[in-house]
């Protein structure tokens, strides 16, 4: 009796190894096969110098200064009219809100819905304290080393004047889009977009536009990044999370400290954070995560390769191992991030009342509503207030894979970045095209900037910089965009 459980335990064993090896190694490449593009000629040291001398342009974006950098802005958008004659003389511009761009390349043929192109002006102001640690001065535009330093480069001054330069080139050698192009360039992505992106959106809504594709700045060229993968992975974006923000507050009463309530506002606080914290939001490979791991399954070697393509068997292990990276658990579930704490003003003094904020980034399938749920019942204290931040926005639709916009981006990563291979990804931040929605169904979120894992900490961080050669590969990407996008129907 024994012995025929042992050998049907054994049976089953092997017919569990035999179905997990062949569908292994049946699962397909879904990879676009494509030629590499014929590269056009740039004057990459021109380009890199022209890009440079944006650097030193301060257009850096606040919350509650409105106005108080326009004269930069300003300033960047005299520079684009000095360097980009080509686009001025050719593309209707018109600047909308504050400091917004919108430029309008008329396309050839009126029936055609036209797309967008997005990048922003503004960046993030460098973290006080941390200037000393920069290699160069953050706001010298300095050419070192084969790299352009300095705040901007990556974040997101690099894609903005790839996009210039490759429609300058473009109107010099004739070209003119099918559709009608928009470059939309907001002036404050780095404080919600609200002022620029949306009433750019806004704008195009009232005249009717409604937009074949769109693409922004987004998800990256990963080089070494990914376990088990040896070619680079370029990930479009088809969706980004959602952004949420709830600010809390304890009231009690106040008192001296040499007679301590048994909890004070303090360590009642504490203990909601701390039962908040160790209560996240489920998560799970589903969604966007499992196209972009079904995805790259079949390009992965050994045994991320084995695990990623049974999902159906190994997902609770490998989305175990993914919980425990920031990155990957970020693709799986809605974050919980405890961001600011507040109370007291002296040492002998009990304080009455106790303030923070908590951020999550909601995933796609949550809302909002579910994640303030969320946070009531894990608070588990009904006497802290919960107040929402009037600028949390839901996760974005995703966007489908089979549009002409992802097939033209596809091909176009490719064509250019012929090394690497192409997956659908989640973005974990926060873009301007999220305001974009509405006005199309296929909003895809990418940057063609190559980077390795310990260029990650560059973006809003110190030494930012951005390789000449990757900047001659973004400027050949939007070229040949532009012209795939006109090909497609």
């Amino acid at each position: 009796m024994i012995k025929r459980v042992l050998l049907g335990l054994l049976l089953v064993l092997v017919a569990l190894v035999a179905a997990v090896a062949v569908n292994t190694w049946r699962t397909p490449s879904r990879q676009l096969a494509v030629a590499p593009a014929p590269t056009f000629d740039i004057d990459v040291d021109a380009a890199a110098k022209r890009l440079a001398g944006a650097i030193p342009i301060r257009t850096v974006s606040s919350l509650d200064d409105i106005s108080g950098n326009n004269a930069e802005f300003d300033r960047l958008h005299a520079y684009l009219a000095q360097e980009f004659p080509k686009v001025h003389a050719t593309l209707k511009k018109e600047v909308v809100g504050q400091k917004a761009l919108l430029f309008t390349w008329a396309g050839t043929d009126p029936a055609a819905k036209p797309i967008a192109l997005m990048a922003h002006q503004d960046m993030v102001p460098i973290a006080p304290g941390t200037e000393k640690a920069w290699s160069v001065d953050p706001f010298s535009g300095e050419i070192k080393d084969g790299y352009i330093w300095g705040r901007g480069t990556l974040d997101n001054k690099g894609n903005l004047f790839a996009q210039m330069e490759a429609i300058e080139g473009l109107v010099g050698a004739g070209f003119k889009p099918r559709q009608t192009v928009y470059l939309v360039m907001g002036d404050d992505e780095e404080v919600s977009g609200l002022r620029g992106a949306l009433p750019i959106a806004e704008l195009l809504k009232s005249r009717g536009v409604q937009l074949d594709w769109v693409l922004d700045e987004g998800l990256l060229v990963l080089d070494g990044v990914l376990p088990g993968l040896s070619k680079p992975a370029a990930l479009i974006g088809l969706a980004e999370k959602g952004y949420g923000t709830f600010f809390l507050s304890l009231d009690t009463a106040p008192g001296h400290s040499s007679m301590p309530p048994t909890h004070s506002a303090i360590g009642l606080m504490s203990a909601a954070l701390a039962r908040l914290e160790a209560t996240p939001m489920p998560g799970g490979i589903k969604g966007v995560a499992g196209d972009m791991f079904g995805t790259l399954a079949p390009e992965m070697s050994g045994v991320n390769r084995v695990m990623l393509s049974n999902l159906w068997l190994t997902g609770p292990l490998v989305a175990g191992q993914l919980e425990k990276s920031p990155s990957s658990n970020a693709m799986l579930r809605t974050t919980t991030a405890l961001t600011i704490v507040r109370a007291g003003n002296k040492d002998n003094v009990l304080p009455g009342r106790v303030e923070a904020a908590v951020n999550f980034r909601v995933l796609p399938g949550d809302s909002l509503a579910s994640v303030e749920a969320h946070l009531r019942k894990a608070l588990g204290n009904d006497a802290i207030q919960v107040k929402a931040y009037p600028g949390n926005s839901e996760p974005s639709p995703i966007s489908p894979t089979d549009s002409a916009g992802y097939l033209a981006i596809q091909k176009t990563v490719r064509e250019v970045f012929s090394d690497a291979v192409v997956a659908p990804g989640l973005m974990t931040a926060a873009t301007d095209s999220r305001h974009f929605s509405a006005l199309s169904a296929s909003v895809y979120r990418f940057s063609p900037v190559r980077v390795k894992a310990e260029d990650l900490a560059r973006f809003h961080g110190t030494n930012e910089r951005l390789a000449i050669a990757n900047y001659a590969e973004m400027i050949q990407f939007y070229h040949h965009l532009l012209r795939n996008a006109a090909q497609s129907r």
